[in-house]
């Protein structure tokens, strides 16, 4: 029995926006484009906000995860027993 995915009770149309959204900020971030930390100056003060980078694997790992529940790529079978 396979485990329940934490994508469960997702609409396909919340997942394919998810791996579109996921397929994005990977290319982003392959090509630098992606920035981490932010500062400017208004007129009351400056201002700075500061995202939180993801692992390459980590993104990779929910793209295929997210293509695995659309059913774009077949999840792993279990290894084939032979019993006597």
């Amino acid at each position: 029995m396979t485990p329940p995915s934490l994508l469960q009770g997702m609409t396909t149309a919340q997942l394919q926006q998810a791996l579109v959204d996921a397929q994005a900020a990977l290319v982003q971030l392959q090509m630098g484009s992606k920035g981490e930390s932010f500062a400017y100056a208004q007129g009351d003060g400056s201002k700075s906000v500061t995202y939180t980078r993801t692992s390459l694997p980590q993104l990779t790992m929910l793209i295929r995860q997210l293509q695995q529940a659309l059913g774009m790529i077949p999840q792993a079978r279990r290894p084939i027993r032979v019993r006597f």
